[in-house]
Protein backbone atom coordinates (compact mmCIF):
# COMPACT_ATOMS: atom_id res chain seq x y z
CA UNK A 1 0.00 0.00 0.00
CA UNK A 2 1.28 3.45 -0.88
CA UNK A 3 2.18 5.84 1.93
CA UNK A 4 -0.76 7.95 3.02
CA UNK A 5 -0.49 11.75 3.00
CA UNK A 6 -2.85 14.73 2.63
CA UNK A 7 -1.35 15.52 -0.78
CA UNK A 8 -1.68 11.93 -1.99
CA UNK A 9 -5.31 11.89 -0.89
CA UNK A 10 -5.94 15.18 -2.72
CA UNK A 11 -4.49 13.70 -5.93
CA UNK A 12 -6.71 10.64 -5.70
CA UNK A 13 -9.77 12.78 -4.90
CA UNK A 14 -9.20 15.02 -7.93
CA UNK A 15 -8.60 12.08 -10.26
CA UNK A 16 -11.77 10.45 -8.94
CA UNK A 17 -13.57 13.45 -10.46
CA UNK A 18 -11.81 13.44 -13.84
CA UNK A 19 -8.48 12.51 -15.42
CA UNK A 20 -6.17 15.54 -15.38
CA UNK A 21 -2.58 16.70 -15.54
CA UNK A 22 -0.55 17.80 -12.48
CA UNK A 23 -0.70 21.52 -13.28
CA UNK A 24 -4.50 21.43 -13.26
CA UNK A 25 -4.44 19.54 -9.96
CA UNK A 26 -2.29 22.25 -8.38
CA UNK A 27 -4.50 25.00 -9.80
CA UNK A 28 -7.72 23.35 -8.57
CA UNK A 29 -6.37 22.80 -5.07
CA UNK A 30 -5.51 26.50 -4.89
CA UNK A 31 -8.63 27.87 -6.59
CA UNK A 32 -10.90 25.77 -4.36
CA UNK A 33 -9.28 27.19 -1.25
CA UNK A 34 -7.75 23.86 -0.23
CA UNK A 35 -4.18 25.19 -0.08
CA UNK A 36 -4.77 25.92 3.63
CA UNK A 37 -4.86 22.18 4.28
CA UNK A 38 -2.90 20.81 1.28
CA UNK A 39 0.61 22.16 0.72
CA UNK A 40 1.14 22.57 -3.03
CA UNK A 41 3.55 25.49 -2.93
CA UNK A 42 6.35 23.25 -4.20
CA UNK A 43 5.25 21.69 -7.48
CA UNK A 44 8.04 19.13 -7.17
CA UNK A 45 6.25 17.62 -4.16
CA UNK A 46 3.14 17.16 -6.28
CA UNK A 47 5.06 15.47 -9.09
CA UNK A 48 6.92 13.23 -6.62
CA UNK A 49 3.62 12.21 -5.04
CA UNK A 50 2.08 11.40 -8.42
CA UNK A 51 5.15 9.37 -9.40
CA UNK A 52 4.87 7.38 -6.17
CA UNK A 53 1.17 6.74 -6.65
CA UNK A 54 1.90 5.65 -10.23
CA UNK A 55 4.60 3.21 -9.08
CA UNK A 56 2.24 1.79 -6.48
CA UNK A 57 -0.53 1.29 -9.03
CA UNK A 58 -2.98 3.79 -7.54
CA UNK A 59 -2.92 6.10 -10.57
CA UNK A 60 -1.83 5.55 -14.15
CA UNK A 61 -0.92 7.57 -17.19
CA UNK A 62 -3.92 8.00 -19.45
CA UNK A 63 -2.43 10.08 -22.26
CA UNK A 64 0.07 12.78 -23.11
CA UNK A 65 -1.32 15.97 -24.61
CA UNK A 66 0.10 19.15 -26.10
CA UNK A 67 -1.64 22.49 -26.61
CA UNK A 68 -0.01 24.76 -29.16
CA UNK A 69 3.59 25.55 -28.29
CA UNK A 70 3.17 24.48 -24.68
CA UNK A 71 5.19 21.54 -23.30
CA UNK A 72 3.62 18.10 -23.31
CA UNK A 73 1.40 17.34 -20.32
CA UNK A 74 0.85 13.93 -18.81
CA UNK A 75 -2.79 13.23 -17.99
CA UNK A 76 -3.35 10.75 -15.17
CA UNK A 77 -6.38 8.75 -14.07
CA UNK A 78 -7.22 6.88 -10.90
CA UNK A 79 -7.18 3.07 -10.84
CA UNK A 80 -9.46 0.67 -8.99
CA UNK A 81 -6.66 0.18 -6.46
CA UNK A 82 -6.50 3.96 -6.08
CA UNK A 83 -10.21 4.18 -5.34
CA UNK A 84 -9.88 1.44 -2.73
CA UNK A 85 -6.88 3.19 -1.17
CA UNK A 86 -8.72 6.53 -1.06
CA UNK A 87 -11.67 4.86 0.69
CA UNK A 88 -9.36 3.22 3.24
CA UNK A 89 -7.45 6.45 3.89
CA UNK A 90 -10.67 8.39 4.39
CA UNK A 91 -11.91 5.86 6.93
CA UNK A 92 -8.63 5.88 8.84
CA UNK A 93 -8.11 9.65 8.72
CA UNK A 94 -11.65 10.52 9.81
CA UNK A 95 -12.47 7.79 12.33
CA UNK A 96 -9.14 7.28 14.13
CA UNK A 97 -7.58 10.24 16.00
CA UNK A 98 -3.82 10.34 15.51
CA UNK A 99 -1.13 12.52 17.13
CA UNK A 100 0.11 15.11 14.64
CA UNK A 101 3.17 16.30 16.58
CA UNK A 102 2.90 19.92 15.39
CA UNK A 103 5.90 22.23 15.81
CA UNK A 104 4.03 24.82 17.87
CA UNK A 105 2.98 22.26 20.47
CA UNK A 106 6.56 20.98 20.69
CA UNK A 107 7.81 24.55 21.21
CA UNK A 108 5.19 25.17 23.93
CA UNK A 109 6.38 22.01 25.69
CA UNK A 110 9.81 23.64 25.97
CA UNK A 111 8.68 27.18 26.80
CA UNK A 112 10.90 27.25 29.93
CA UNK A 113 13.90 27.57 27.57
CA UNK A 114 12.82 31.20 27.21
CA UNK A 115 12.60 33.97 29.75
CA UNK A 116 8.96 34.83 30.59
CA UNK A 117 9.26 38.17 28.79
CA UNK A 118 10.59 36.44 25.65
CA UNK A 119 7.80 33.88 25.75
CA UNK A 120 5.22 36.66 26.01
CA UNK A 121 6.77 38.55 23.10
CA UNK A 122 6.77 35.52 20.81
CA UNK A 123 3.22 34.56 21.79
CA UNK A 124 2.01 38.09 21.07
CA UNK A 125 3.55 37.88 17.59
CA UNK A 126 1.82 34.55 16.99
CA UNK A 127 -1.47 35.92 18.28
CA UNK A 128 -1.26 38.83 15.84
CA UNK A 129 -0.59 36.45 12.96
CA UNK A 130 -3.45 34.17 13.93
CA UNK A 131 -5.82 37.12 14.29
CA UNK A 132 -4.95 38.23 10.76
CA UNK A 133 -5.45 34.68 9.49
CA UNK A 134 -8.84 34.49 11.21
CA UNK A 135 -9.88 37.70 9.46
CA UNK A 136 -8.79 36.36 6.08
CA UNK A 137 -10.45 32.97 6.49
CA UNK A 138 -13.66 34.53 7.83
CA UNK A 139 -13.89 36.82 4.80
CA UNK A 140 -13.25 33.92 2.40
CA UNK A 141 -15.83 31.77 4.16
CA UNK A 142 -18.48 34.51 4.09
CA UNK A 143 -17.86 35.05 0.38
CA UNK A 144 -18.08 31.32 -0.38
CA UNK A 145 -21.27 30.68 1.59
CA UNK A 146 -23.41 32.30 -1.07
CA UNK A 147 -22.12 30.12 -3.90
CA UNK A 148 -21.03 26.81 -2.35
CA UNK A 149 -22.90 24.30 -0.16
CA UNK A 150 -21.55 23.73 3.36
CA UNK A 151 -20.21 20.32 2.30
CA UNK A 152 -17.37 22.03 0.43
CA UNK A 153 -16.62 24.46 3.26
CA UNK A 154 -16.27 22.05 6.17
CA UNK A 155 -12.47 22.10 6.15
CA UNK A 156 -12.45 25.90 6.18
CA UNK A 157 -14.90 25.92 9.10
CA UNK A 158 -12.68 23.51 11.02
CA UNK A 159 -9.54 25.59 10.39
CA UNK A 160 -11.34 28.75 11.48
CA UNK A 161 -12.64 27.22 14.72
CA UNK A 162 -9.21 25.71 15.44
CA UNK A 163 -7.51 29.09 14.97
CA UNK A 164 -10.07 30.81 17.19
CA UNK A 165 -9.53 28.21 19.92
CA UNK A 166 -5.75 28.61 19.68
CA UNK A 167 -6.04 32.41 19.89
CA UNK A 168 -8.21 32.15 23.03
CA UNK A 169 -5.64 29.83 24.59
CA UNK A 170 -2.73 32.14 23.75
CA UNK A 171 -4.65 35.09 25.22
CA UNK A 172 -5.13 33.14 28.47
CA UNK A 173 -1.41 32.33 28.67
CA UNK A 174 -0.48 35.95 27.97
CA UNK A 175 -2.85 37.07 30.73
CA UNK A 176 -1.13 34.76 33.24
CA UNK A 177 2.31 35.94 32.11
CA UNK A 178 1.25 39.57 32.42
CA UNK A 179 -0.25 39.13 35.90
CA UNK A 180 2.65 37.06 37.17
CA UNK A 181 0.43 34.04 37.80
CA UNK A 182 2.81 32.15 35.50
CA UNK A 183 6.47 32.89 36.13
CA UNK A 184 9.77 31.06 36.22
CA UNK A 185 13.49 31.48 36.50
CA UNK A 186 16.45 29.21 35.94
CA UNK A 187 16.81 28.77 39.69
CA UNK A 188 13.14 27.87 40.24
CA UNK A 189 13.21 25.47 37.29
CA UNK A 190 16.34 23.76 38.61
CA UNK A 191 14.70 23.31 42.02
CA UNK A 192 11.49 22.03 40.42
CA UNK A 193 13.48 19.55 38.36
CA UNK A 194 15.04 18.13 41.53
CA UNK A 195 11.64 17.90 43.18
CA UNK A 196 10.02 16.10 40.26
CA UNK A 197 12.91 13.76 39.52
CA UNK A 198 12.12 10.24 40.67
CA UNK A 199 14.86 8.25 42.34
CA UNK A 200 16.20 5.39 40.28
CA UNK A 201 14.38 2.25 41.36
CA UNK A 202 17.29 0.10 40.23
CA UNK A 203 20.47 2.10 40.83
CA UNK A 204 23.65 0.81 39.33
CA UNK A 205 25.88 -0.80 41.90
CA UNK A 206 29.58 -1.31 41.64
CA UNK A 207 31.00 -4.65 42.56
CA UNK A 208 34.01 -4.49 44.81
CA UNK A 209 36.34 -7.41 44.92
CA UNK A 210 38.24 -7.91 48.14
Amino acid sequence: MSKRSPLALAVLALLAENPMHPYRMQRLITSRGKSDVINVTARASLYNTIDRLDRDGLVQLRETTREGQRPERSVYEITDAGRAAADLWMREMISAPKPDYPEFTAAVAHLPLLEPAQAAEYLRLRAAGIAAEIGRISAELDAAKGRLPRLFLLDTELILDTRRTELRWIDSVLADLHSGAMDWSRESLAQLSLTLEKPDEHPDTEEHTP
